[in-house]
């Protein structure tokens, strides 16, 4: 026995074995090749045509307005208040249903906003929102 010396089978393997790798990789590239040609049959169907234009079709704003003195303005026009509800039904049943903007003036009397919104929604139209202006500082 001889010390200070080392065998030739104590040396560290500093290079990896590249024979499973490659095994492996051959063993992937068949099933890859037999599934392939699998995937690619399909049913022959025949699907309808459509276009595909998006449709811009705005639904038209109507602006109903109540002022001080508890008239009613339908887009700036006056309006009497028994053709309010005639009115309203009239926009409800249209394509597309019109969106609804209810302004009230700040001096109005809260029973002629809310007539309005009611008459509105028993009309059946679904777009109401309610137009403020921003305060001034």
């Amino acid at each position: 026995m001889a010390f200070g010396t080392q065998d030739d089978t104590d040396d560290v393997m500093n290079e990896i074995n590249m024979t499973p790798l490659v095994d492996v990789m051959l063993v992937l590239l068949i099933i890859f090749i037999i599934t392939v040609p699998v995937m690619k049959h399909s049913v022959n169907i025949d699907l309808p045509r459509a276009t595909s234009t998006p449709q811009d079709a705005k639904p038209e704003t109507i602006r109903l307005s109540v002022d001080a003195q508890g008239r009613y303005f339908w887009n700036e026009q006056e309006l009497p208040e028994a053709d309010l509800v005639p009115r309203l039904e009239e926009a409800s049943r249209r394509d597309p249903q019109p969106e609804l903007h209810l302004r009230g003036d700040k001096e109005a009397r809260y029973e002629r906003v809310a007539l309005a919104l009611a008459a509105a929604q028993r009309a059946g139209l679904r777009r109401i929102g309610f137009i403020t202006e921003p305060k001034t500082p």
